[in-house]
């Protein structure tokens, strides 16, 4: 039977999907970390954290990124299950092409990841969260384009560690925290040292996070977004670069 390489896309995207749907509660109890955050961390910072801008505008939008970080940078260890009980062999010999089986898989990463920005949010509206609803949903696309990015990285890393489980945890833990920080997230890094913002300059996410912010308060079309548009399209290209020749040689 011929099939199109979209056609395996989608049937990898609906395998992927259909535990999630079986399963939502999984999705609630990603979101225990985030809302800690916006519970606990938020009340300890000043109001002028964000400059002009209120705490929890600035903090909420952070608190989204980080959500989508911390769920996507880990899908790879799903991955390394499926390649732990021959699931993943399994997939390699079936006739679905294996740009497919990267891609299908990553593309899945955006629908828990807006389900989990659409619970933030209902959680701050009450606080007095009002953010702009255009931007929102501009604010999602970017963010969902990142999380492709990020989650073919993930897998891609998944396939070079393979039984090794503790290598991909080592890694992906030694890169998650430093990405958070230097992404302005919890913090504003703005008022650290020159150094740290250099460094912070190289980091994509950090342009991401400022996107967000912009976007939730209303700015859409501004070199800020447009910043953080492009830093979600490069790490989404290079993720799947990566991840489809990482896949083609397992």
């Amino acid at each position: 039977m011929n099939t199109t390489l979209l056609g395996d896309v989608v049937t990898v995207f609906s395998r992927e999907l259909r535990p999630v749907l079986r399963s939502p509660f999984s999705i609630l109890v990603s979101l225990v970390q985030p809302l800690f955050f916006l519970a606990l961390f938020m009340p300890l910072l000043p109001e002028d954290v964000g400059g002009d801008v209120a705490a929890l505008a600035w903090f909420v939008p952070g608190v989204i990124v980080m959500s989508c970080l911390f769920g996507t940078s880990t899908t790879g260890s799903n991955l390394q299950f499926e390649i732990q009980t021959g699931s993943h062999e399994r997939l390699l010999v079936s006739p679905l092409r294996r740009p497919a089986l990267i891609i299908g898989r990553s593309l899945k990463e955006i629908v828990p990841v807006f389900a989990q920005a659409a619970i933030i949010l209902l959680v701050a509206f009450p606080l007095g969260f009002r953010p702009n609803l255009l931007g929102v949903l501009v604010g999602l696309v970017i963010l969902g384009v990142f999380c492709v990015g990020l989650g073919a990285l993930s897998f891609a890393l998944a396939l070079a560690a393979r039984n090794q489980e503790w290598m991909f945890w080592t890694v992906q833990q030694t890169l998650l925290f430093p990405l958070m920080l230097l992404g302005g997230m919890l913090l504003p890094v703005d008022d650290g040292p020159g150094w740290l913002q250099a460094v912070a300059g190289f980091n994509p996410l950090s342009y991401v996070v400022e996107a967000q912010r912009a976007l939730f308060g209303g700015e859409i079309l501004s070199t800020t977004v447009g910043a953080g548009a492009v830093a979600a399209g490069s790490v989404a290209a290079v993720g799947l670069v990566v991840g489809v020749r990482a896949m083609r040689r397992a």
